[in-house]
């Protein structure tokens, strides 16, 4: 939802036509541009005095990982960053629970984006949110919003569950969107989620949505659990 508009100043660079894009207990994000072109900004001051520290970490983790993936088409590029705010280069396109992509090479193609992830030591952990996966204009897909993500040297036997989950959330995804062109591999991933996502389901996750939904007020589809699919 669109919340307000107007031009906003970073150390004495105006950013026009900014627009609130989100905005919660750990600050906002806005569509804004800078230098002429289109950027989103994620500023940590707005943040709640006790979680501002979070939000720092959480804006922290995103631009490791976009640093990480520069040569990753289909991700954002950090434009600038400092303390409180990540400027990034804008991704044109629609989330996917608009998009609904239905060609099957749209699939293809962003499993084939989050090996590149993989091998740049970066784990997404949040692609189950819908928003988080764009369908560009040309029918590519991008990704987005890497506050929870996951940045390794070394890919230990850790980093490869969460990327396996990673990969399971894509393809939940392509059941809902393309189901007759998944491969008996894929779902054999399905059907085998790890351990830990089990635990997640069936302990933290619960808390985690009632903070999410209830407290902060999220609305962004955040995919098999709004459509009473399992985990």
């Amino acid at each position: 939802m669109i919340l307000s508009s107007n031009a906003v100043v970073f150390y004495g660079i105006t950013m026009s036509d900014s627009t609130i894009l989100k905005k919660d207990l750990f600050g906002e994000i806005r569509h804004s541009s800078y230098n002429g072109m289109p950027v989103v900004v994620r500023d940590c001051r707005p943040a709640a005095t006790g979680l501002r520290w979070l939000a720092r970490l959480m804006l922290r983790r995103e631009a490791r990982a976009l640093a990480a993936l520069e040569e990753v088409d289909g991700v954002p590029e950090i434009v600038r960053i400092e303390r409180d705010r990540l400027i990034r280069s804008f991704l044109d396109g629609q989330p996917m629970q608009r998009g609904k992509p239905s060609d099957p090479a749209y699939f293809k193609a962003a499993a084939r984006m989050l090996r590149g992830l993989h091998r740049a030591g970066v784990a997404h952990n949040d692609l189950a949110k819908e928003p988080n996966l764009i369908v560009r204009e040309d029918g590519s897909p991008g990704m987005i919003d890497f506050q929870l993500s996951w940045s390794v040297r070394r890919r230990s036997k850790l980093f490869r569950i969460a990327a396996r989950e990673d990969l399971r959330h894509l393809l939940k995804h392509k059941r809902t969107y393309c189901p007759n062109r998944l491969s008996s591999r894929e779902q054999a991933i399905l059907a085998r989620p790890s351990l830990l996502s089990v635990a997640w389901s069936k302990t933290a996750k619960p808390v985690y949505l009632f903070i999410t939904r209830r407290l902060l007020g999220w609305a962004d589809r955040e995919g098999a659990g709004d459509r009473g699919e399992r985990t």
